[in-house]
């Protein structure tokens, strides 16, 4: 599996950047490890700007490129949420070194492909107030990362991420949503 050479070092770097202690999150478990990242870097008090700054390091090295855009596309989906205890998009947006910034709108272009998208299927949109009202920490944390709040309220996730793949076949230049599924069902 790729993103197994990937030594842990930069795992380790960015956890300690957010606080997280060694043991709490498997450095080998990639999904986990963005999640909890992105979750305390999205945050107004969290170490932001230090953990972009790793980002940019990481995709200057190829074999870290699908780390760094599932921790940039949680972060995106943390943010676009629009709540207090987060920064906002154009909050963050200046912290992006230039690397970055090009997967940052490679991300954006592609949910914003997707909403439009299920849009056009005529699938009622579904309000994201369901998964911002619940409380356990943990699954919190995999929805709010998971999932994205459009300008009108409404949710999309990867679940609309992995059938816009299959119906229209882009994704995400050098990542896509379908293998990352398989990967967490373990058929990949």
């Amino acid at each position: 599996m790729p993103w197994r050479r990937r030594p842990a070092g930069p795992s380790r770097r960015l956890l300690d950047l957010v606080g997280i202690e060694p043991g709490a999150v498997d450095e080998a478990d990639d999904p986990a490890v963005c999640r909890q990242v992105a979750f305390r870097a999205a945050r107004r008090d969290g170490a932001t700007a230090e953990v972009l700054a790793v980002v940019e390091e990481l995709l200057a090295d190829g074999t870290a490129y699908e780390f760094a855009v599932t921790l940039l596309e949680n972060l995106q989906n943390l943010v676009s949420h629009g709540l207090d205890a987060f920064r906002s998009a154009d909050e963050v947006r200046p912290l992006l070194g230039p690397r970055s910034a090009v997967c940052w709108d490679t991300v954006a272009g592609f949910w914003t492909a997707v909403a439009d998208w299920r849009a056009g299927t005529g699938a009622p949109p579904e309000t994201a107030a369901a998964i911002l009202a619940v409380e356990n920490a943990d699954l919190r944390t995999l929805l709010w990362t998971a999932n994205r709040t459009l300008p009108g309220g409404e949710k999309i996730g990867i679940a609309d991420a992995v059938r816009y793949e299959k119906a229209v076949g882009s994704p995400i230049p050098g990542f896509s949503h379908i293998a990352v599924a398989l990967r967490m069902t373990g058929q990949g």
